[in-house]
């Protein structure tokens, strides 16, 4: 009896989920445009927090000059 180990195995819908919220962190995407724009506009320049419980957004805020140029 000749056994197969797949290669890939499909995601289930939560771990697709899971794995696109990864990339979205990974690769910097978790502001929406317009907030995007907002910063640039503001030419912001400091840390934005946002602490998230059970998938609901709990607490939000900011500090300027986090990182401040000199």
């Amino acid at each position: 009896m000749t056994m197969h180990t797949p290669i890939s195995t499909p995601e289930t819908g939560q771990e697709a989920v899971f794995t696109e919220f990864r990339r979205r962190i990974r690769e910097a995407e978790v502001l929406c445009t317009g907030m995007q724009k907002l910063l640039l506009a503001l030419n912001f320049s400091g840390k934005v927090s946002v602490v998230v419980q059970n998938g609901r957004i709990l607490k939000s805020g900011y500090e300027e000059g986090y990182f401040r140029q000199k």
